[in-house]
């Protein structure tokens, strides 16, 4: 599977780790940076552009990662078609797949080891989408709000 990844200073040795170990697992890794240490960078700037390429790209999915996840996931549900997820163990990171099709993991790097970031990030990865029309109708009145603004009617 293509893997868009994108962070921030706050999560550099954790995206470092998992380019690595995702591209070891087999999938193919586009790392949108940082490609470098520094301090003063701005989360937007990566992150964005990890997000656009997912919606680009219906085949692919996406890791965020920043130092709390928030502003990642924040930033990356801005871009139309992406429902990105803020998970902290690997059950959220399921069901956000399974129930949401989302597109998306959201991971804070000050949150979480190594190994449980991995984790998190394999449950995604693994997880389909059920398909189950009730979780298809919700997806649906989400997409309808963010095209047009159009708002679920009341039961």
């Amino acid at each position: 599977m293509r893997v868009h990844i994108g962070g921030d200073h706050a999560s550099y040795e954790l995206q470092r780790d998992l380019v690595s170990w995702l591209a070891e697992q087999g999938h193919e890794v586009v790392d949108h940076g940082p490609l470098e240490l520094d301090p003063a960078d701005d989360y937007p700037v990566f992150v964005l552009r990890a997000a656009e390429a997912v919606a680009a790209d219906p085949e692919s999915l996406g890791v965020v990662l920043g130092g709390s996840g928030n502003g990642e996931q924040i930033a990356s549900n801005k871009v139309a078609g992406v429902r990105a997820a803020l998970a902290w163990k690997p059950e959220l990171a399921q069901l956000a797949r399974e129930h949401n099709d989302a597109r998306i993991v959201s991971v804070g790097a000050r949150m979480h080891t190594v190994e449980e970031a991995r984790a998190i990030v394999e449950a995604f990865l693994s997880t389909p989408f059920s398909g189950d029309e009730r979780h298809q109708r919700r997806i649906d009145m989400i997409s309808a709000y963010e095209a047009d603004g159009t708002l679920p009617p009341l039961a």
